[in-house]
């Protein structure tokens, strides 16, 4: 989580109005050094940032400078990947309801492509011809209890394959040429419960023993997938990835060491673990409402960030200049969009707040910006890099009048 001094702020407006996507560049580095050690062990190790958390160049190019690879689960997404030289075997490509042409590019680029449905071996072989290395997503079904809001039970999930249809999938492919797999799952979003990553490894280390035994197929990679959350309530506990490294390391040894599997790579596609904390949406306090509640009115919306709007997520909130007061009124913190969801926090205890306060709303990082939204035309904010150096970098300018009317035919009309 970071904080902005008043002294920083007077920065930031200098550069660009608030609301406004701020990012620490310190904390990205100290994120992604705890992943790259806590998988060190593992001569094959990659982190491939899941772009749609935060698709910023200006933020993914502090990963991939620690040599992370990218996520990708679109056609733009892949060509923002191309753009910034992510290349083969550096990209996965992660998509479902997969649209024609996006798998040929997938291959052109030489990206691991990530199959979710039997039915899409039939659909990449028709349009590009399956490549020889393929990775496969498992989804086991059933529920996971972890006290998780946003996906939690695999069996209602749209993603992956059931176990008979992984099997059936690895024997279609094999026909078609297919020499190499990869196994790929994810089952939930947001856990910092330390068990998860270790249980699901061990569910895919099982199943690529089997795999091997029963077809004789290579597995070159485990990809455990996201899921892995940050603490967003303060005081929350927070995912221990050097012992979640420790704990996988033990099932390697025990499992895929002896079944001559000691060679397999195994990834990760952290996105909010990653960006989450370094981000922060700066915005001001511009009216006090007062009817059956206290509203504070601010001039972002959810438009800059829907999570609390459509899952109801917690986003810690301070003050600035304030942080040390007492919180001694209950607020509903609010934007404009002619929607009643839209609500940073809802019976919120904070300071007295006064028109003209800034309002830092924390871990904004992944899933922030990237979800904006045009409703209500309203324009999607800039952001901004919080460098090492202490300097702010415009990483993304804000959308203008402009950007909104560009993609309508507007002959005729004045504006």
């Amino acid at each position: 989580m970071i904080d902005l001094t008043l002294s920083q702020i007077r920065e930031i407006e200098k550069i660009t109005p608030t609301p406004v996507h701020v990012y620490s560049q310190d904390e990205i580095i100290k994120q992604t050094l705890q992943v790259n050690t806590a998988f060190s062990w593992n001569n094959g190790f990659r982190e491939y940032y899941a772009v749609k958390a935060c698709p910023t160049p200006g933020i993914i190019s502090i990963m991939q400078q620690l040599d992370c690879g990218v996520d990708c689960a679109s056609e733009c997404e892949l060509l923002l990947a191309k753009a910034m030289g992510f290349t083969g075997s550096q990209i996965m490509f992660s998509s479902n309801q997969t649209l024609p042409g996006e798998y040929s590019l997938a291959k052109q680029l030489g990206a691991i492509i990530n199959l979710d449905d039997i039915g899409m071996i039939d659909f990449i072989q028709a349009e590009c011809g399956i490549p020889e290395k393929i990775c496969l997503r498992f989804n086991p079904g059933g529920e996971i209890t972890n006290g998780n809001v946003i996906m939690s039970s695999p069996q209602d999930s749209k993603f992956g394959m059931t176990l008979p249809q992984v099997y059936e999938a690895v024997e279609r492919c094999q026909s078609l040429g297919v020499k190499q797999f990869a196994l790929h799952a994810f089952l939930v979003s947001n856990t910092t419960d330390d068990s998860y990553y270790p249980n699901l490894a061990h569910t895919l280390m099982k199943l690529a023993i089997d795999l091997n035994k029963k077809y004789g197929c290579r597995i070159f990679m485990l990809n455990l997938s996201g899921g892995i959350g940050i603490p967003y309530v303060p005081g929350q506990k927070a995912a221990d990835l050097q012992k979640i490294g420790s704990e996988i390391k033990k099932l390697y040894d025990q499992l895929l060491v002896p079944s001559g599997l000691g060679d397999i790579a195994i990834s990760c596609e952290l996105g909010r673990y990653m960006t989450g904390p370094a981000g922060c949406l700066l915005t001001k306090a511009i009216h006090l409402k007062d009817t059956y509640k206290h509203y504070i009115g601010v001039n972002a919306c959810a438009a800059d960030l829907m999570r609390p709007a459509i899952y109801g997520a917690y986003h810690h909130i301070t003050v600035v200049g304030k942080e040390a007061a007492k919180a001694t009124r209950v607020y509903d913190v609010v934007g404009s969009l002619c929607e009643n969801n839209d609500k940073f926090a809802i019976d919120r205890l904070l300071p007295e707040v006064d028109v003209g306060d800034y309002i830092i709303i924390h871990d904004t990082g992944a899933h922030g910006r990237s979800m904006g939204y045009n409703y209500n035309g309203r324009l999607r904010t800039a952001e901004l890099l919080l460098c090492s150096d202490g300097s702010f970098k415009l990483v993304r300018r804000a959308e203008t009048k402009q950007d909104y009317f560009a993609t309508l035919d507007v002959s005729g009309l004045t504006f």
